[in-house]
């Protein structure tokens, strides 16, 4: 059994590694781009925007995290009826809530930008990437969900076509909007627009293979059932309040830099975007371990989830200190990629060391992320980065920012990413064989039900 988890472990998370490193270097091309810019503004204005767009866009990210453990479960338990409705049900609720977003584009300009610290100069450039990339609202909530689809029925090899469509066309579109057509930040906000469209294309083609038009009515006459929608929303509304709690740690921790000065906002960005392309290597253990372990679950299969845990857990620790090692060993050549700003360099190099703790640390956070996506415990999740937020992170950041201490800032960061692994570490052992064996009871009972009354 431990060797087939872990064939299936390593193959699945293979693929999602590549498929998650189109998105940080598509990133990180976005910023070279705007970094070799004549003015820095450029690049700072994006950083601010990305705090608002995190709102507004990652707050809604349950999309992709349940729709990976709830299919992944019913893959488990057989239902297919439920893994067809599951993709029907969330794209209606992410066109809704995409709706909504583009009803309300301007308020949320509006506000967001008010409460962000920056110069009119720094700000002139994050509302001209906000005003183009809001219109991708729909194709992105949209992907969220598909992909989320995708990853839990461990079909990696489409998650990475749609992956490298969405930032291959993004870095393709960047380059003629902003170097040959010199769009500066709204150039980069409708390169990202556009190539969501472009990969929602793809997508919705992938869908039409598992799903023909003609079952369709049928499944939407029963894609509301009560006791359904129950579980969604709750589950949903979980993973919206951890996604709220993490995004602003982010968020202050970005804002609270541009009080400090613009330069330590540069710094901090690209040191940021290190953690973020970090993150994207752990997330593809993450995902495997999302993936296997619903399906585990839906199997009522403990024995393997134990393994799966272990396993995931030794991988991502040691990607997340080799990947922060490499960087504290080269950081001048490193981050010379990024910009050409000497000075950005020179900081950069002060607090480079940050990223030991908060990867090693990080490595753990996120593959529990996975696990507990997995099992659909959106309850503990929410709680562990509330405590982090509120109790780990923010009093040593206020104390960051009184002092006007970027090292304080950071270490507030690493405290964070601790909370939620050790609080996260300690919630494992309470999943016990007895809860498994009356999950996938129900499982199977809703399954039969469904097939015996489709109306």
């Amino acid at each position: 059994m431990k060797s087939v988890i872990k064939n299936g472990f390593i193959r699945l998370a293979f693929v999602n590694i590549l498929s998650n490193l189109m998105v940080p270097l598509a990133s990180l091309v976005d910023l070279a781009f705007l970094g070799y810019l004549d003015e820095i503004r450029h690049l700072a204005g994006v950083s601010i925007a990305t705090v608002l767009f995190n709102y507004i866009y990652w707050t809604f990210g349950f999309l992709r995290m349940s729709t990976t453990g709830t299919t992944a479960q019913a893959r488990g338990s057989g239902n297919d009826l439920e893994i067809k409705q599951i993709c029907l049900r969330n794209c209606l609720i992410a066109l809704a809530i995409a709706t909504i977003i583009i009803i309300f584009k301007y308020p949320l300009r509006e506000i967001g930008f008010s409460l962000l610290s920056a110069t009119p100069e720094v700000k002139a450039s994050g509302i001209s990437y906000y005003q183009s990339l809001i219109l991708g609202a729909p194709a992105t909530l949209l992907n969220f969900v598909l992909i989320g689809w995708f990853l839990g029925l461990e079909q990696g090899g489409k998650v990475l076509l749609l992956s490298v469509v969405n930032k291959g066309t993004n870095i393709i579109l960047d380059y003629i909007f902003i170097v040959r057509w010199g769009w500066e930040s709204g150039g980069a906000g409708t390169a990202t627009a556009i190539s969501q469209y472009i990969t929602l294309l793809v997508g919705i083609i992938f869908v039409f293979k598992l799903i023909s038009l003609t079952e369709i009515p049928q499944l939407i006459k029963n894609i509301w059932q009560p006791q359904v929608i129950r579980e969604t929303f709750i589950l949903n509304r979980d993973i919206l309040i951890r996604t709220f709690a993490l995004i602003s740690t982010f968020a202050i921790f970005t804002n609270l830099s541009s009080y400090i000065n613009t330069l330590v906002l540069a710094t901090n960005t690209l040191l940021l975007q290190v953690v973020t392309l970090a993150a994207y290597f752990i997330d593809g253990l993450a995902f495997a371990t999302e993936s296997l372990a619903g399906k585990s679950y839906g199997e009522g299969n403990q024995e393997q989830l134990k393994i799966l845990v272990k396993l995931s857990g030794i991988i991502s620790v040691s990607l997340g200190l080799i990947f922060a090692l490499i960087f504290c060993l080269f950081p001048t050549p490193l981050f010379s990629l990024l910009t050409n700003h000497t000075q950005v360099i020179n900081k950069i190099n002060s607090y480079v060391f940050w990223l030991i703790p908060i990867l090693g640390f990080g490595g753990i956070a996120y593959m529990l992320d996975g696990y507990f996506l997995g099992l659909t415990k959106g309850n503990l999740l929410r709680n562990s980065t509330l405590i982090a937020s509120l109790i780990g992170f923010l009093p040593f950041a206020i104390v960051g920012w009184w002092l006007k201490s970027n090292h304080i800032l950071w270490l507030a960061l690493a405290i964070f990413m601790a909370t939620r692994a050790i609080t996260l570490s300690k919630a494992i052992p309470n999943i016990t064989v007895e809860k498994f064996s009356a999950r996938r009871e129900t499982l199977k009972d809703d399954n039969e039900q469904t097939f015996l009354n489709p109306q």
